[in-house]
Formats: C-alpha cells, sequence, structure tokens
C-alpha cells in the first residue's frame, strides 16, 4: 500500500473524529490545552487500536478469504462509505458538550472508530503492514481531532456534515481502487 493510498484512507477514516471534534470545539466555551489533547489522544488510539484488533482477527480468517479478499474489501469500505454519507446527509442534529470524562470519551472514541475495525481485517486480507499503518492513522487522527476541536470553537457546527460527506466519499473510492487494482 502507498504512503498516499494510507494517508487518503486515514484521512477518510478520521473523517467521524474530526466531526464529533468539530462539535467538542464549538461547546467549548474556551478553549482548553488539556481537553483538546484529551480528545486528540483517545481518538487517535482508538483509530489506531480498532484497525489492529480487526488486522488480528481478519488475519484468522485470512486462508479461507483470499480469492476474494479484494471484493470484501470493496463491500466493507463501501458499506463504511455509505454509512458516513448518509450521516452526514441525516438532518438529525447533535448535542454538543464539551466533556472529556473517561466514560464520555470511550464511547465517543468507540462510536468514530467501529469503520476502522473493519479497515483492519481489510488490511489482513491485503497483507499491509499493520503497525506502520496503525501508527499512521492514530497520527493523522490525532491531528484532525486537533483541528476539529479548534475549527468547531471558530467556525461552529457547519463543517461536521461536510467532514463526514467527504470522509464516506474518500473510503468509497478506496473500496473501488482496491477491487479495481485485484481485477486488471
Amino acid at each position: 500500500m502507498s504512503l498516499l493510498t494510507l494517508f487518503i484512507t486515514a484521512v477518510g477514516l478520521s473523517m467521524d473524529a474530526f466531526a464529533v471534534s468539530v462539535c467538542k470545539g464549538l461547546a467549548m466555551k474556551k478553549l482548553e490545552l488539556k481537553k483538546i489533547l484529551t480528545i486528540g489522544l483517545w481518538f487517535g488510539g482508538f483509530q489506531a487500536l480498532m484497525p489492529t484488533v480487526g488486522y488480528l482477527l481478519g488475519s484468522q480468517f485470512e486462508q479461507y478469504v483470499t480469492a476474494i479478499d479484494h471484493w470484501i474489501a470493496f463491500v466493507l469500505l463501501a458499506l463504511i462509505g455509505i454509512s458516513m454519507i448518509r450521516e452526514a446527509l441525516s438532518k438529525k442534529e447533535e448535542e454538543a458538550n464539551d466533556s472529556t470524562d473517561i466514560k464520555t470519551m470511550f464511547l465517543l472514541a468507540v462510536a468514530t472508530s467501529i469503520d476502522a475495525l473493519a479497515v483492519g481485517v481489510t488490511y489482513a486480507f491485503l497483507k499491509v503492514a499493520i503497525i506502520p499503518a496503525v501508527s499512521f492513522i492514530g497520527i493523522v487522527t490525532f491531528a484532525l481531532s486537533l483541528a476539529g476541536v479548534r475549527i468547531g470553537n471558530i467556525f461552529g457546527i457547519k463543517y461536521k456534515s461536510k467532514a463526514e460527506l467527504a470522509g464516506g466519499i474518500i473510503l468509497i473510492l478506496m473500496g473501488t481502487k482496491i477491487l479495481l487494482e485485484h481485477l486488471v
């Protein structure tokens, strides 16, 4: 997997965390470095952890699915992307709060990184070097989460749905690219 492909995937995966970070920033009256770093570490950490778990699970089943792994990657990434686009286009408003307690951040980190679990399964099938890949994904998500808090604090919620929409499109395109590379 090329560095550009990994970067694009990392950005796509981090869009949920970015969107939630924007909401967190929106709710903050005053930016506090401790809260900003807490948000970045939770989201970046889980975006690295979940594909690792997915990779370990996928490695167990690799021998059974290698003939169709590109189709599995395509379907998983497309479904995740469609889900993100659907969420971006929904009119449902999310309540913003600036809490960074363990329970809140754990639930948000898990919710925003479930898609990364499926990507980890895909990485197992594609034999991606997982440690550098998940480290890179975690760092990109950490950085975008920090930026999201700041952007949310300055601009408000108007960029949340655009970020989710972009992330969904990116993941669908990555799945299509993987499928086409294996079919051609």
